[in-house]
């Protein structure tokens, strides 16, 4: 959907776009119910583990970028969710292969719906419209703290397995 949802904005009037953001929330839903559906009905994937979460994160970092040349959103939103975005899918590289197994926390999986709640409706208001902006950044501020508890959370399981404690 990514593909629709840049067409769709680029054609955007004056840095809002209903039909963007109908794409964009559509895209952020579907992906939590597949999801929901996958672990309820037992048919998880080794593929489908790395490559939804890839999606979520290239979904809201083309819709950052967007918003940020759209001047929707200021440039260092792009620099926090990319930063943590490379952070969290370096660190996945590095500490999966080691035998650590990597889940998302409920803090992730909030932040991941505050931030599709707050590019969404960035997208469907006109700019000067300030509240989607408090959604938004209290999604960057949940995103940071759940990539730092997965960097606490993998230090330590990397740490008991170097130690030949069980994970």
């Amino acid at each position: 959907m990514i593909p629709a949802f840049v067409a769709a904005y680029a054609a955007a009037d004056n840095g809002h776009s209903w039909t963007a953001g109908i794409i964009f929330g559509a895209a952020g839903i579907t992906d939590q119910v597949d999801g929901w559906l996958a672990r309820r009905w037992h048919v998880e994937s080794e593929f489908g583990k790395y490559a939804d979460p890839l999606a979520d994160r290239l979904m809201i970092d083309t819709a950052v970028v967007m918003l940020v040349v759209a001047d929707r959103l200021p440039w260092p939103a792009v620099a926090v969710i990319v930063a943590r975005d490379v952070f969290l899918i370096v660190g996945a590289k590095v500490v999966m292969p080691r035998g650590y197994e990597f889940s998302v926390s409920v803090l992730g999986k909030g932040a991941t719906w505050l931030l599709y709640a707050g590019v969404a409706l960035l997208l469907v208001t006109r700019p000067g419209t300030d509240w989607p902006l408090w959604i938004f950044w209290t999604g960057i501020g949940a995103a940071v703290a759940a990539a730092a508890l997965y960097a606490v959370s993998a230090r330590g399981a990397l740490g008991r397995v170097g130690r030949g404690e069980a994970s």
